[in-house]
């Protein structure tokens, strides 16, 4: 019979999360002043968060990985700036991280909102309503 510490060790158990934070944002925005800072504070807590140029290996196809990526993380935070909806990619990240926020014990998905108002999100104005109207 096998002892249960043999079982265990050859088991394929596999934790639901490989990250606790995805972290969403515009490049060109954020990545050096707020998206940089928070990763870096999030980092010095010991909290595992995927930023796109932090573990991304080499050859990795991005959008697959970045796709995969949302989907291991407990949390999504999405850093809303003035260009965030400049970025196709930027919006299938969020519909991605939408998509997972629906499941059966899915993620949760904290808005950050970085000089922008809160409002032209939620109703779609201002500078956001000229991206989205751009990209038709």
């Amino acid at each position: 019979m096998a002892s249960s510490s043999s079982f265990a060790s050859n088991s394929q158990y596999r934790p639901r999360w490989k990250y606790v934070v995805f972290l969403s944002f515009r490049g060109e925005d954020t990545r050096k002043t707020f998206a940089g800072h928070l990763y870096e504070g999030l980092k010095n807590r010991g909290i595992l968060t995927f930023q796109d140029d932090k573990r991304i290996e080499d050859g990795d196809s991005i959008p697959e990985e970045l796709l995969k990526s949302i989907e291991e993380s407990q949390f999504a935070l999405v850093v809303f700036s003035k260009n965030f909806a400049a970025s196709r990619w930027c919006l299938n990240e969020l519909v991605k991280i939408m998509e997972c926020k629906e499941e059966e014990n899915g993620q949760t998905v904290i808005p950050i909102f970085y000089d922008v108002n809160p409002s032209h999100v939620r109703n779609q104005r201002g500078t956001l309503k000229k991206h989205l109207t751009n990209m038709n």
